[in-house]
C-alpha cells in the first residue's frame, strides 16, 4: 500500500509543504523512519534525532518547518499521524465468534446474541453480560457480575462476585477486580480478615492496564469513576472511590478508604496513604508519597509530598549542601583561629604584660624601645 504525501494530506485534512507527488508507503517513528515512509516531528523531538532522520515526510504542527524535508501541516499532529498509521496499517477486523464450544458458561448467565465468548473463559452463575461486549480466552467472571454493552476483556483477567462493568470499559490481561481488601484486625494474637461483603464498580468508559488489582470494599463498594484511565501494574485498595477522568499512572498504590475529586493525575509510582481526599483537578508527580488531604488543583511532589514550589526550593537547597559544608568547615578553622587568639589576649593581661587594646605589632615595638 502506498499514497502520495497529497494523498495523505487529504486524508487527514492537513496542507503540504513541499513535494506533494513525493510516495510514501509506510510510517515510522521519528528514531525508525527510513526513506519512503512518514515519521512524526513534535514539540519533544530531540535535536539530534532530527539531525539522523531518514524518513521521506513528515507530519507537523501548523508552523512548523523542517529544512529540506517535505511535510503536512495539521492542527493536530499526533492525531493526524495515528490516522495515517492506520491508513498503511489496518486494524484487524474482529472475527465474529459467538460463545466458544470450548468455554463454560452458566446455564443460568445471560448473554446478550451478539457477544464473542472465546475458549477456555468461564462465565459463573447469573452473571450478565451486555450487548457487543468480548470475553478472550482465559476470563474468569465469578457469580453474579454484571457487565455492560461493548466492553472488552483480555486474556486472563479475574472479575470476583458481583463486579460491576460499565459500557464501552476495557480491561486488559491479568487485571483483578474484587479482590479481597487487605483489612486485618489482630484478635487473640491472630490476624483475623476483615469483613468482604462489598464490590467493585467500573462506571462507563474506564480503562484499567494490565496487572493492575482494584480490591472489593469491606461492606459497599469501590469505585472507579466514568472515563478514568488506569496503567499496568497499579493498585487501588478497598473502599476507595476514584473520581471521574482520573488518570493513574503506571505503579500507582493508593490505600484503602481514599478519595478523588475528577480529573486527578497521579504519575508513575505514586503512593497515597488511607483515608485521605485528592482534589478537583490535583496533579500529584512520579513518586509522590501522600499522607494528608490534597486541595483542589494541587500540584505535590516528594516524599513526603508538599507543594511543588516548596519542594523546588528545598531540593535547590539540597544541591547547595556541598558548598554549604565546605563553607561550614572554613567558618569552624576561622572561629578556632580567633578562639585561638582570644584565649593568647587573655593569657597575656592576666601575666600583665599588655593591655587589651594592644596588637602584637605594637607589643613587639614598646618592647624594643624597652631594651
Amino acid at each position: 500500500m502506498q499514497a502520495t504525501l497529497g494523498e495523505l494530506a487529504a486524508l487527514v485534512g492537513g496542507r503540504v509543504v513541499g513535494d506533494a507527488s513525493v510516495v510514501i508507503h509506510d510510517a515510522a517513528p521519528l528514531v525508525d523512519a527510513q526513506p519512503g515512509q512518514i515519521t512524526l516531528i513534535d514539540e519533544h523531538a530531540k535535536k539530534t534525532d532530527l539531525e539522523k532522520c531518514r524518513a521521506g515526510a513528515a507530519v507537523v504542527r501548523c508552523g512548523t518547518t523542517i529544512p529540506g524535508l517535505p511535510v503536512i501541516e495539521v492542527e493536530q499532529a499526533h492525531r493526524a499521524f495515528s490516522e495515517i498509521v492506520k491508513f498503511f496499517r489496518p486494524a484487524r477486523r474482529r472475527q465474529r465468534i459467538g460463545i466458544s464450544p470450548l468455554a463454560v458458561v452458566s446455564p443460568s448467565a445471560q448473554i446478550a446474541e451478539d457477544v464473542d465468548i472465546h475458549p477456555f473463559a468461564t462465565i459463573g452463575d447469573d452473571v450478565v453480560i451486555g450487548s457487543g461486549t468480548v470475553i478472550h480466552s482465559g476470563v474468569h467472571i465469578m457469580a453474579g457480575c454484571r457487565i455492560g454493552r461493548d466492553v472488552t476483556i483480555f486474556p486472563n483477567a479475574v472479575l470476583y462476585e458481583n463486579t460491576v462493568v460499565g459500557p464501552r470499559c476495557t480491561i486488559h490481561a491479568g487485571v483483578i477486580l474484587g479482590a479481597y481488601g487487605f483489612g486485618y484486625e489482630l484478635v487473640e494474637g491472630r490476624h483475623q480478615l476483615s469483613a468482604q461483603l462489598g464490590n467493585v464498580v467500573l462506571e462507563a468508559d474506564v480503562e484499567v492496564g494490565a496487572g493492575s488489582t482494584i480490591d472489593r470494599g469491606t461492606y459497599g463498594p469501590t469505585v472507579i469513576g466514568e472515563g478514568t484511565k488506569i496503567d499496568d501494574l497499579v493498585v487501588v485498595a478497598h473502599n476507595c472511590h476514584i473520581g471521574r477522568h482520573n488518570m493513574l499512572c503506571s505503579q500507582v498504590g493508593i490505600a484503602g478508604s481514599t478519595t478523588t475529586g475528577d480529573y486527578v493525575v497521579m504519575a508513575g509510582q505514586v503512593g497515597v496513604r488511607d483515608h485521605v481526599h485528592i482534589g478537583n483537578k490535583a496533579v500529584l508527580g512520579a513518586k509522590a508519597g501522600v499522607s494528608k488531604n490534597v486541595s483542589d488543583g494541587e500540584r505535590m511532589i516528594g516524599i513526603p509530598a508538599t507543594p511543588e514550589r516548596e519542594q523546588k526550593i528545598k531540593q535547590a537547597l539540597i544541591s547547595k549542601l556541598p558548598e554549604m559544608r565546605q563553607q561550614i568547615k572554613d567558618m569552624a578553622k576561622t572561629i578556632e583561629r580567633l578562639t585561638a587568639e582570644v584565649q593568647r589576649l587573655k593569657s597575656a593581661l592576666a601575666a600583665g604584660n599588655t593591655s587589651p587594646d594592644e596588637s602584637p605589632l605594637e607589643r613587639q615595638r614598646a618592647d624594643r624601645q624597652a631594651a
